[in-house]
């Protein structure tokens, strides 16, 4: 039976996306309005959750995840409505005994949603979580970083909801892919007993 005609599979895959959508335009939405205007100082105002570990403030992003690909608007739509019809083509396929994996996709699919949900309606997508904001790396270490590498900063990219979903989501995956490949690999005693 198709996933599809499950309910069970279906709310978990679609309440996963659903949640993890509102939740990363819940946050997109309030930082806008409530960190993207200058103060009298023309300063932009930053919100320290945990100073020096973690920041929330808001920057436009017209690129891809942690601001790589700028400029590249048309392009993101067309590959995010291929990942959402990957995503279902993957959801159908699986087994419906693989609830974990029906949670990954959805929350897959809540980061692209979230993201294009941005790019279509703004034409940017809207960042605003800062990690190890204003901790550097020191002087020695610097000079060999790489040069996508904007700053001596641990981490200088600025990030949002959807992002973390696809981070996660991604290593999820490739977590499950190991641990079931190696399940369903069949052993040699296996070969041995089918002959």
């Amino acid at each position: 039976m198709s996933n599809w005609k499950n309910p069970y599979a279906v709310a978990r895959f679609g309440l996963t996306g659903a949640l993890g959508l509102l939740a990363d335009l819940s946050l997109k939405h309030w930082a806008e309005v409530n960190l993207s205007t200058p103060d009298n100082t023309g300063r932009m105002p930053e919100w320290d959750l945990i100073p020096g570990w973690l920041r929330l403030q808001f920057t436009d992003n017209h690129g891809a995840a942690l601001g790589f690909f700028q400029g590249y608007r048309w392009m993101f739509l067309i590959v995010s409505v291929f990942a959402i019809v990957f995503l279902a083509g993957l959801f159908s396929a699986c087994r419906k005994e693989q609830r974990g994996y029906q949670l990954i996709l959805g929350l897959l699919l809540a980061g692209v949603m979230g993201n294009l949900f941005d790019r279509v309606c703004l034409g940017y997508v809207r960042d605003m979580i800062h990690v190890f904001p204003g901790r550097r790396f020191p002087d020695w270490i610097a000079v060999h970083l790489p040069a996508f590498w904007a700053t001596p900063e641990w981490f200088p990219w600025i990030f949002n909801i959807a992002d973390s979903f696809l981070c996660m989501g991604v290593t999820l995956m490739l977590i499950h892919g190991v641990i079931h490949g190696q399940k369903e690999k069949p052993t040699a005693m296996d070969a041995e007993q089918a002959t």
